[in-house]
């Protein structure tokens, strides 16, 4: 039995689910888990489910004979990787950072773009936006305008920058993830609704 289809089904057997499987070099296995999305709940793993996980983990490892050196087992964190439709399904409306196998090239960037918005580079492949749902699959929706500086007045005639938007199908993508934003005042991240409300 191949070592992703071990430790996912000693990792579901638990409860929980793998989101990513690494081996290094050095022989350290590295296993990220998460729980299954249920929504409406915003749980998260903590550091008593990796010890569940990683002593089941040294044990089935070790009866399937499997060589490592080192197991570390882990949450996502706020950089988790999105693979399956499920994953965007649960993340759409958050923040996310999107490199696409392929360059958008010509044809693409001028179906993506929004009319008045300022045209994306032909060969850019990296992009941080908004997930949304659309017609054909997903898209990320963002604005080139940068933040206004903290404590900088913004004049109320300016009307908003105009908004990019591409749209992609998962098999477009070489990786996504949510993007790291932390705002150390406390405040949820964007799209995250307060429990209760």
């Amino acid at each position: 039995m191949a070592l992703q289809d071990i430790v996912a089904q000693t990792v579901a057997g638990l409860g929980y689910e793998l989101v990513e499987l690494e081996r290094s070099a050095g022989g350290t296995l590295r296993v990220t888990i998460d729980l299954p999305w249920q929504p409406g709940s915003e749980a998260t793993v903590n550091v008593e489910d990796c010890e569940k996980v990683t002593r089941q983990l040294q044990y089935t490892l070790e009866v399937e004979e499997v060589d490592y050196q080192r197991l570390e087992v882990s949450s996502p964190g706020i950089d988790r990787p999105l693979r399956s439709e499920r994953d965007f399904e649960r993340f759409a409306g958050e923040v996310v950072d999107v490199t696409l196998k392929a360059p958008i090239g010509a044809a693409a960037k001028a179906a993506n773009a929004v009319e008045g918005a300022a045209q994306v580079a032909a060969n850019r492949r990296k992009f941080r936006g908004t997930l949304e749902r659309a017609e054909a699959g997903w898209q990320v929706v963002w604005s080139d305008e940068p933040e206004p500086a903290p404590g900088r007045k913004v004049s109320k005639k300016k009307g908003p920058a105009p908004l990019q938007v591409l749209g992609f199908t998962l098999d477009e993508l070489k990786e996504a993830r949510l993007a790291p934003i932390v705002d150390f005042k406390g405040r949820k991240r964007p799209g995250v609704q307060e429990q209760g409300k």
